[in-house]
């Protein structure tokens, strides 16, 4: 082991101790033997072998105990018993440009903040502003730091990426040599994690399509290129995959790079039996071709009704086109209003009239305020004199507004003994309640599902919010059993909310289906904390969709009478008896 090697083992163990809290004194201990032994002319094994390590400046018996053992072992015990103690991710955090130990420490403390995502969603929910030694300005950075850290990291989130890849396929369709032109693969299959852009373009000038797109300012390195199809690197960190194919082979180029594989391999076999050859240059039968000019004729030549691309995932989707028994997909223009809405009162950063505005602007009918509770210091949760002034407010807009209303509800905490936060009472004077967990996420299965089965059992409680916990690419979900969760909701007509905030997108679509089965209403909320916020309904829809969800398997689309209703009689019902247990 040389001298850099052991340097930088004790930088390390530097940090871990800053990370945990130690003494200063400790931890500027280690920092200046890594630098002297980084300043070494003579090799450390030597001083070690000859125990003149303490004859080097700052280093006493402790330290070069450590040393000796660390250039006799190859590892050291203390780095090993740091490394169990500090969260991984947060060495992780250590990357982002700006944000030392100490100020990691401060977001572990204050904000129970482990990952790089986890940080992320606290930037994005202003966390960080009213948090010491933080600020607007530095949470600014941080999210830029951030952003640099995810660029190779190579998988990224669907809501990252749909806007550059949108702008990019109007940008390639407009090219005078291109007929057509659709974005492919998991973007559009509405996949909430993607790990690249897939492109599929009609034109009869291939290499002149090629060359242009090399030069669109996003493209950083040209990876690949052949006669039809090409891969580069973009500026943001993404691969963008470019498949040019003929105006008759668009069709089937596009579907064969559509579908997750097993579907395509379904449908190969589903052709073959059929004395049909399916492959991404066209439909034969006895080599000759069966025109199609667009993938619809595909699923026509197969005796099929036409599968939307979010469901080409060979979850029984093929059966169900053949027997006609598809669901008619939820739509954006279903949903007639949202809830899981922030305002300033907690850690939202707008007013609630202007949040109401950017709700009707977007054709929505009514909106669900729902602002943390008290338990949320972290986040401002409302005290009962701030309740009662947001309540005021309320009632003046609705007073003011005709076509459009405003619920009064709560984002309350799920506690760890599984009530809601505020008593009776309170809860009783809310149009509806959000249950959400947002601490102790390290129950064990049992007790987490039995804590969140308690507070769906509340009878004040409408739905559940984000019901897993998880943040993509950022925290797993907690441990829990959602085909209980999801009985439980059944039988109480407690609604399950699919979180459309694109870092969340939980309920997970491939529980939707589940769900759906059981009569359990779907959410659709943006959990939007500013009006750019309530931009995030789209990416719920889309993961509703991969669901099998239709438009009467989501609460909100009913409409403003409707849901009126649904939340009154759910207020009727709360006037019996809290269930025990």
């Amino acid at each position: 082991m040389n001298n850099k090697e052991v340097s930088a083992i004790l930088r390390e163990v530097s940090v871990l101790l800053e990370l945990k809290g130690e003494n200063p004194f400790k931890v500027r201990a280690y920092s200046n033997a890594a630098r002297s032994i980084n300043l070494l002319e003579e090799e450390i094994v030597l001083l070690a072998k000859e125990k003149r390590l303490k004859k080097i400046q700052g280093i006493g018996e402790a330290l070069a105990s450590q040393i000796t053992e660390l250039v006799e072992t190859g590892g050291l015990q203390l780095l090993e018993d740091l490394k169990s103690t500090i969260p991984s991710g947060h060495l992780d955090l250590l990357k982002i440009p700006g944000l030392g130990p100490k100020k990691v420490k401060v977001l572990h403390d204050s904000l129970n903040i482990q990952t790089i995502g986890e940080l992320e969603y606290a930037c994005l929910e202003n966390r960080l502003i009213e948090l010491e030694g933080f600020g607007q300005k530095t949470q600014g950075k941080i999210l830029h730091g951030i952003q640099q850290v995810k660029k190779y990291q190579g998988r990224f989130l669907f809501g990252e990426v749909i806007s550059q890849a949108e702008e990019i396929l109007t940008r390639i369709s407009s090219h005078p040599k291109v007929n057509r032109a659709s974005l492919a693969g998991s973007l559009r299959r509405k996949m909430e994690i993607v790990r690249n852009i897939n492109l599929v373009v009609s034109s009869s000038s291939p290499q002149e399509i090629l060359t242009a797109f090399s030069k669109f300012p996003e493209v950083e390195v040209v990876q690949f290129k052949d006669k039809s199809n090409a891969r580069y690197s973009l500026t943001s960190g993404m691969e963008i995959h470019l498949q040019i194919a003929s105006d008759r082979t668009f069709p089937f180029s596009l579907y064969q790079l559509t579908g997750n594989l097993d579907h395509w391999n379904a449908m190969v076999k589903k052709a073959a039996s059929m004395d049909l050859e399916l492959t991404d240059q066209g439909l034969r039968r006895n080599s000759k071709i069966v025109p199609c000019e667009e993938e619809e004729g595909i699923f026509d030549a197969l005796g099929l009704d036409i599968i939307p691309p979010e469901l080409r995932e060979e979850q029984g989707e093929i059966e169900a086109a053949e027997s006609r028994t598809l669901p008619h997909l939820v739509e954006g223009k279903d949903i007639q209003g949202v809830f899981h809405v922030h305002s300033a009162y907690s850690d939202g950063t707008k007013s609630i009239k202007t949040m109401a505005e950017a709700a009707k602007k977007m054709g929505f009918s009514y909106m669900g305020l729902s602002d943390h509770s008290q338990s949320a210091g972290y986040a401002g949760g409302l005290t009962a004199e701030k309740l009662k002034k947001q309540w005021d407010e309320v009632n003046r807009l609705n007073e003011e507004n005709t076509g459009f209303h405003v619920f009064r509800g709560i984002e309350s905490d799920i506690l760890p003994d599984g009530s809601l936060d505020y008593d009776e009472a309170t809860l009783k004077q809310f149009d509806f309640v959000i249950a959400s967990v947002h601490s102790h996420f390290n129950m064990g299965l049992e007790e987490m599902t039995e804590r969140v089965l308690k507070a769906i059992r509340n009878p004040y409680t409408t739905m559940l919010a984000h019901p897993t916990g998880r943040l993509l690419l950022a925290r797993e979900p907690y441990a829990i059993e959602m085909t209980r969760i999801i009985d439980e909701a059944a039988k109480t007509g407690v609604a399950i909310e699919l979180n459309a905030h694109p870092y969340r997108l939980d309920i997970d679509w491939r529980l939707c289906k589940v769900a759906k089965g059981k009569g359990v209403k779907i959410a659709i909320n943006p959990d939007a904390h500013d009006e750019e916020g309530l931009s995030h309904t789209p990416f719920g829809i889309g993961i509703a969709r991969k669901g099998w969800l239709e438009p009467n398997n989501i609460l909100n689309t009913l409409d403003l009478d409707q849901i009126k209703t649904f939340l009154q009689e759910r207020r009727s019902w709360t006037r019996k008896p809290t269930p025990k247990g």
